[in-house]
């Protein structure tokens, strides 16, 4: 009997990426009772702020951030953009629809990624992973129209 192969690394992280985002929506939809999602999402921000500084020093990993070139600020300040955009549309999101409707629509930036990966990055998904892909897509909207 051979021994089973060991997780990469990266799938690890991403699956508990994975796990934080599940929790993140439900303790987000449980949150927003009583509160303005644009409020909830400053909240949020403000925590992550406080947060992962504190987490960064802990673990070791402080570096100086003027050392960084101007494309790798360019492209984290893009990021961060987008995913305080993100932030945003998902708890007014969450604050009008069911967590088990909104987070699979959600998703459906899986099959964006891709796309943006193809076009642009030149990753190269199998055919086997781009039939899962529209897979996962197909189910997210088939969840939203439940």
């Amino acid at each position: 009997m051979s021994p089973i192969p060991a997780l990469p690394l990266w799938f690890i992280w991403a699956f508990l990426s994975a796990l934080c985002a599940s929790a993140s929506a439900v303790f987000g939809k449980i949150g927003l009772g009583g509160i303005d999602a644009d409020l909830a999402t400053l909240i949020r921000t403000l925590v992550m702020a406080i947060f992962l500084p504190l987490l960064i020093l802990a673990t070791g990993k402080l570096s100086s951030p003027f050392a960084l070139s101007q494309q790798t600020w360019l492209f984290i300040v893009l990021s961060g953009l987008a995913s305080g955009l993100s932030s945003f549309c998902f708890f007014r999101a969450l604050k009008q629809g069911d967590a088990s409707l909104v987070v699979p629509v959600d998703r459906l930036s899986l099959l964006m990624v891709a796309l943006i990966g193809f076009t642009f990055l030149g990753e190269r998904p199998s055919v086997i992973g781009w039939a899962g892909l529209l897979f996962v897509a197909g189910g997210g909207i088939l969840l939203s129209l439940a």
